[in-house]
């Protein structure tokens, strides 16, 4: 049997070599293998710095007794068996512990077909009955690293974190194997060894883990589909092989080893501080990405609104805006139906104006100020015991186009502009107030010079009925009800 030499560490990757004729042939597939495997794909690229991870890959048909760790062993389409199990057998030999990584899932397979509560992937580990059941994620999941692992699993789960916010997820479950077979029945083999969950989504299920055979002799990784897989090299020559299998590096003299038994106490102190590092700011990260999450989920539907929307969907959008400016919003198709402007709109001392919202794909025409002018008009008869002060026509002009394209003012003809007996603003200023938290120019537009009641505090839309201020006793509604004004 060969040994490691050059410093390399021999790998088995269970798929042929690239570009080899091996390669060439499993890729011609008939109509049954297609039924059967799927579309032949390869999951570990060929082009991978093996050589610079300290690493010498042995591909299927190559000697595998004599190599230290497996990757995708026995995964190409049902063809590998006799590589792992060789790789298994010479480990076993050694007295050593038998590392595998492999992956489950496809990253192009969209799975919305999938039921939320089955299974869309699945991995087999070692020479067992036993496989591991991968559950598609929604989009976004971010998984949390499990407390108190090793450092070896630390490391990996911290590095596993970089992949996109977007790359898919699969909830992992231990699984036995069942057989059926003619005039047998069917034979029903429990799942063997266990699964350590190493990365968890926000129910607790593991998403990346570490499976052991019942007499611990294997340690099979099950990673999500496409990993970095340089990345990976790395962890497996720098942490995985120097906690799990030491001997075999110390055997190939690998450069990218450093023996623990030969570090001094600061060395040990030094790498010590510097996991735990890694480990913190994988967190911390973490914790900011899911805070930028939060704040684009908050801030899409009212981004959209004002900049795109039309409808329902635009007034919704300028109310969230009022509302966190501090100021107090009624929808008044709800109060006195489509006889009004869209909102009644008021603040500290209970100053009211009326609000009429308008939306046009081009230029805005000159007679969308009639509707506001109507309902002012028309407001005494509707509610003659709230008298308003005025009103503010908003438009979301030219949403067809980009608003870098769009014109700054909603009107631009000099005499009628100097004509408008009220205030007439583009959702796209008001967008830019309110991303920029410009609360008092907002409450200056819709209401005049009132004093600012809740600058700090109106980051967050609030509405009437969400009052996060405590009252010393129940206050009064700041308009009638619809009881006292029928």
């Amino acid at each position: 049997m060969s040994s490691p030499t050059n410093g390399l560490v021999f790998v088995h990757i269970g798929q042929p070599e690239p570009g080899s004729q091996r390669e060439q042939q499993m890729l011609v597939q008939t109509e049954y293998d297609r039924e059967r495997y799927g579309v032949r794909s390869f999951r570990v690229p060929g082009n991978l710095d093996w050589q610079g991870k300290g690493l010498q890959p042995r591909w299927l048909g190559m000697e595998t007794g004599d190599c230290t760790v497996a990757i995708e062993p026995s995964r190409f389409h049902g063809q590998g068996a006799d590589e792992r199990n060789r790789f298994l057998a010479g480990a076993r030999q050694r007295g050593e512990l038998a590392v595998a990584v492999t992956t489950i899932g496809t990253v192009n397979d969209d799975a919305t077909h999938h039921s939320l509560f089955s299974a869309s992937a699945s991995v087999h580990l070692g020479m067992q009955y036993t496989k591991v059941n991968g559950r598609r994620l929604p989009t976004g999941t971010r998984p949390e690293i499990v407390p108190s692992l090793g450092a070896a699993d630390r490391d990996l789960a911290i590095r596993l974190l970089s992949r996109s916010p977007d790359a898919p997820w699969w909830a992992l479950e231990l699984d036995g194997n069942r057989l059926s077979r003619a005039g047998y029945g069917t034979e029903i083999h429990e799942p063997e060894g266990q699964l350590h969950p190493i990365l968890v989504d926000t129910l607790g299920k593991p998403v990346v883990a570490a499976w052991t055979s019942p007499e611990d002799d294997q340690r099979w990784y099950i990673l999500p589909a496409s990993p970095p897989w340089n990345n990976v090299l790395g962890w497996l020559v720098d942490r995985a092989l120097p906690e799990y299998v030491p001997n075999a590096l110390r055997r190939a003299r690998s450069p990218h080893f450093e023996d623990p038994d030969l570090r001094t106490i600061d060395e040990l102190a030094a790498r010590q501080a510097l996991d735990d590092l890694e480990a913190r700011y994988a967190e911390e990260k973490l914790r900011i990405e899911e805070e930028l999450r939060e704040a684009k989920d908050r801030a899409e539907p009212v981004r959209y609104g004002l900049l795109y929307g039309s409808g329902n969907e635009l007034v919704r959008a300028v109310t969230t805006v009022l509302n966190a400016a501090g100021m107090r919003t009624v929808d008044l198709d709800d109060e006195v139906g489509t006889k009004s402007a869209d909102l009644l709109v008021g603040g500290e001392d209970s100053l009211r104006r009326l609000v009429e919202i308008k939306a046009a794909g081009g230029a805005a025409q000159e007679n969308l100020v009639s509707y506001l002018q109507r309902h002012l008009e028309t407001w005494p008869q509707l509610r003659p015991d709230q008298p308003v002060t005025g009103g503010v026509l908003v438009v979301n002009h030219q949403h067809k186009l980009h608003p870098s394209e769009r014109t700054a003012q909603v009107y631009s003809r000099p005499e009628f502009v100097a004509a408008l007996p009220f205030t007439v603003l583009s959702t796209v200023a008001l967008f830019n107030w309110w991303r920029t938290g410009n609360w008092a120019e907002i409450r200056k537009t819709f209401l005049g010079n009132e004093p600012l009641r809740t600058a700090a505090g109106a980051v967050e839309p609030a509405t009437e009925q969400h009052d996060t201020k405590p009252a010393a006793q129940p206050r009064r509604p700041w308009w009638p009800s619809k009881a006292r004004t029928s």
